[in-house]
């Protein structure tokens, strides 16, 4: 059972939390769902709310469940799953259920929302805004060539309001 924690009771230092542990980003509903590894993101204040900001390549079998709804949660599961991220980072969930290989059991938030049994931490969240990354606004074309020219198309970020953090801790 998880339990719910105030902004003020979360004490990660985010960007150790993305960068190094990474995390699951997962929408759906709990009947049809996707999640991935993404290791790209932040968290913050915008517009008077603690807000997360993740990005999603359209190519991505869970950009389709994130286009479609409103929510979506950040599970973070610590550096004993980084096992479960080579699972969910490098499948699709077109043609695998990468929940199942990954060795992970869905859990439903009070809001319907999917994280995992897993997680030691999850951000629930509302989205707010979506935008692509277009080649025009990179001031530093450099990152082009480094992260977009024969990897994929350019990333749709979101930036998404934290409603909820549960633990498991």
């Amino acid at each position: 059972m998880m339990k719910e924690l105030s902004m003020s009771e979360l004490t990660d230092n985010m960007m150790e939390t993305i960068g190094k542990e990474w995390m699951l980003v997962t929408a759906g509903t709990p009947e049809k769902f996707n999640t991935m590894t993404a290791s790209w993101g932040g968290v913050g204040v915008l517009w008077g709310k603690p807000v997360a900001f993740v990005f999603i390549r359209p190519e991505r079998y869970t950009y389709k469940f994130t286009e479609a709804g409103d929510s979506l949660t950040l599970s973070f599961l610590g550096a004993a799953h980084k096992e479960v991220h080579k699972v969910c980072g490098s499948t699709s969930g077109r043609t695998t259920d990468k929940v199942t290989a990954a060795g992970l059991h869905p859990v439903f938030t009070p809001d319907g929302n999917v994280c995992f049994e897993e997680a030691r931490l999850v951000l629930e969240c509302k989205k707010l805004y979506a935008d692509n990354i277009r080649p025009e606004g990179f001031t530093d074309p450099s990152l082009i060539d480094s992260w977009y020219n024969g990897h994929g198309g350019f990333h749709r970020m979101y930036v998404v309001a934290i409603e909820h953090i549960w633990t498991n801790n």
